[in-house]
């Protein structure tokens, strides 16, 4: 996967964010995970807002998208007040019909490479706790458990609890 294009997300790119989401949701259901994430819970308004306020970048490879994340400049729902020395890490989705073995960790990759561009130092990113797979996925790629946000809000759902990772950026 030698040709990984990496691109800010645009408008354009709605209609292929909200499928890309929704897939993985259906793939966390049919792998029993069922507290993430569900189909149709977000909207082309989300990442338009998202865009607004922060970032969404795509990744493409042979023509395809094969991933994207959401990078937020700040996150107080699970991190509160923070001064400003971090970029979170947000929805990393891989398309599991077209990327290739080894893509997720070159996206979260591409978003800590984003936010050491912008200058800061830590990439703090949160997993719902009851999803230890993806907890041990994000420990794996270098991020330690710094604590636990009880009843975070979630768009268009009930509040959740959260397991708080970080990784700070050499």
């Amino acid at each position: 996967m030698d040709d990984l294009h990496v691109r800010p997300a645009a408008e354009p790119d709605l209609t292929a964010l909200v499928r890309l989401r929704d897939d993985a949701a259906r793939w966390m259901l049919t792998r029993g995970i069922t507290g993430q994430w569900q189909p149709g819970e977000l909207d082309e308004e989300h990442f338009r807002r998202t865009m607004a306020h922060g970032e969404v970048w795509l990744a493409e490879t042979d023509g395809h998208i094969a991933g994207a994340w959401e990078v937020w400049w700040e996150d107080e729902a699970a991190w509160g007040p923070q001064p400003p020395v971090a970029g979170y890490v947000h929805r990393l989705m891989v398309d599991r019909a077209t990327a290739p073995p080894g893509t997720g960790r070159r996206l979260l990759r591409a978003a800590e490479d984003r936010v050491a561009a912008a200058g800061r130092t830590h990439v703090p990113l949160d997993c719902l706790e009851s999803n230890a797979p993806l907890n041990a996925y994000y420990r794996d790629a270098g991020y330690r458990v710094v604590g636990r946000k009880e009843g975070k809000p979630q768009p268009g759902g009930t509040p959740k609890s959260f397991t708080l990772l970080e990784k700070e950026l050499a």
